[in-house]
C-alpha cells in the first residue's frame, strides 16, 4: 500500500515538472530578443563598445586623412627659397616645371606623402643623385645597391611599381652598375607620377591654398 502511494505521488509530480518545464521554455520564447532577461550586460555593453570602438577608429581615420590632405608640416622644410605667386601658379603649366622647381619638389612630395606613396618622389631623387656620382665606381656600386634594395627589392615596404621588362633592364644593368643604371625605372616612375598624382597635386587644398598665399615657406 506504501508502495503504490510513493508511486501515486511520483506520479502526480511529473505533470507538475513538465509544466514547469513548458512555461519555462514558453517564457523564453516570448521574451524579445533585445530584452534584459535574454542577454546579460556584459554582452550588450561589450557589443556597444565595439561598434563604438569602429566607429571612433574610422572617424580617427577620416579625420586624419583631411587634415593631411588639407595641411601642410613645414617646420622641416629645407633652406630653399620661398617661390614667388607666379611661380607657384606656373607649375599648373606642365610637370616639367613643377619638377624643375626645388620648392615645386618639395611640395609635390608632402602632397605625395599624404597620399602614402612618397617612395615614387624618393626614387626619383635617389635617381637624380645617383647621376651625379661619374669618379668613383666604388660610390656608383654602393649608392645603386642601396637604391635596388629600397625601391626595386620585392621585400622592400618603399618599392615602387615597375612592370617586368623594366625590373629585367634594372637587374641587367646591376651585374655592373652605372649611373644610368635606374635610367628606364627613373622615366616610367616619372611618368606615373605625371599623369597620376600631378592632376589630382593641381586640384589639391594644398595646391589651391600655395596659390592664395595661405601657405609659405
Amino acid at each position: 500500500m506504501s508502495t503504490y502511494s510513493n508511486r501515486e505521488n511520483s506520479s502526480n509530480a511529473e505533470p507538475s515538472t513538465a509544466t514547469n518545464r513548458n512555461q519555462s521554455r514558453q517564457q523564453q520564447l516570448d521574451t524579445p530578443p533585445n530584452s534584459p532577461e535574454s542577454s546579460d550586460h556584459g554582452s550588450k555593453a561589450c557589443c556597444f563598445c565595439w561598434c563604438c570602438c569602429c566607429s571612433c577608429s574610422c572617424l580617427t581615420v577620416r579625420n586624419e586623412e583631411t587634415r593631411s590632405s588639407n595641411s601642410i608640416d613645414i617646420k622641416n622644410a629645407p633652406n630653399i627659397e620661398p617661390p614667388s605667386l607666379e611661380e607657384i601658379k606656373s607649375w599648373s603649366d606642365s610637370f616639367d616645371k613643377l619638377m624643375q622647381s626645388p620648392a615645386g619638389r618639395y611640395y609635390f612630395r608632402e602632397f605625395l606623402r599624404s597620399e602614402y606613396s612618397e617612395e615614387n618622389m624618393l626614387f626619383w631623387m635617389a635617381c637624380e643623385e645617383l647621376k651625379t656620382e661619374q669618379q668613383n665606381p666604388q660610390i656608383v656600386e654602393e649608392k645603386a645597391r642601396l637604391i635596388y634594395e629600397d625601391y626595386i627589392s620585392i621585400l622592400s615596404p618603399k618599392e615602387v611599381s615597375l612592370d617586368s621588362r623594366v625590373r629585367e633592364i634594372i637587374n641587367r644593368n646591376m651585374v655592373d652598375p652605372s649611373p644610368y643604371t635606374f635610367d628606364e625605372a627613373q622615366l616610367q616612375i616619372y611618368t606615373l607620377m605625371h599623369r597620376d598624382s600631378y592632376p589630382r597635386f593641381l586640384n589639391s587644398p594644398i595646391y589651391k591654398k600655395l596659390c592664395a598665399g595661405e601657405i609659405r615657406l
